[in-house]
């Protein structure tokens, strides 16, 4: 009933109506992620002879930690918090100062204007927080590996064992 409603709202077919195919299921938030990494680095490459040799070596030493990170946290996990900071760095944080960038006049992008500078000074925080997220990430699956280590420890121990041995 009620997606009978949203539908009617939005104009949406209804499957079960024959109004249409079963509509594409939405890709996965790791997915989105890896295919908004991937127009980032198209982006950045593309503008390649607009930005100031600084601004793109900012820009690659990021993604040098996203990438990874982003295979690391799709393959082995990572918290909701972390995977939307993570989305977030690569849909929005990274992409709305680097067009807004771009849009300015060539000569206010050159290496020693104040827009630069101040691009680079973000860019530096953002560089700074993909590190730390990077940290947050991979130190999480260390300290979850040590907590079920003690798990073990304390289920199956030696100490265990002659507890009900005696």
């Amino acid at each position: 009933m009620v997606a009978r409603f949203f539908g009617s709202l939005f104009g949406t077919p209804r499957p079960e109506d024959g109004a249409g195919p079963e509509p594409a299921p939405e890709p996965d938030d790791d997915a989105r992620t890896a295919a908004a990494l991937d127009r980032l680095r198209s982006a950045v490459r593309a503008a390649g002879r607009d930005l100031p040799g600084i601004i793109s070596s900012q820009l690659r030493q990021i993604d040098d930690v996203l990438q990874p990170l982003a295979e690391y946290a799709q393959a082995q996990g990572a918290s909701t918090e972390q995977r939307v900071l993570l989305e977030a760095m690569v849909v929005d944080y990274i992409p709305t100062p680097l067009n807004a960038y771009l849009a300015l006049r060539e000569e206010d992008r050159d290496e020693g204007t104040r827009a630069t500078a101040m691009f680079a000074e973000q860019l530096t925080i953002l560089f700074d927080t993909a590190q730390d997220l990077n940290h947050q990430v991979r130190s999480g699956a260390i300290t979850e590996l040590s907590t079920y280590a003690r798990f073990l420890d304390d289920k199956f121990g030696p100490s265990m064992l002659t507890r009900g041995g005696n």
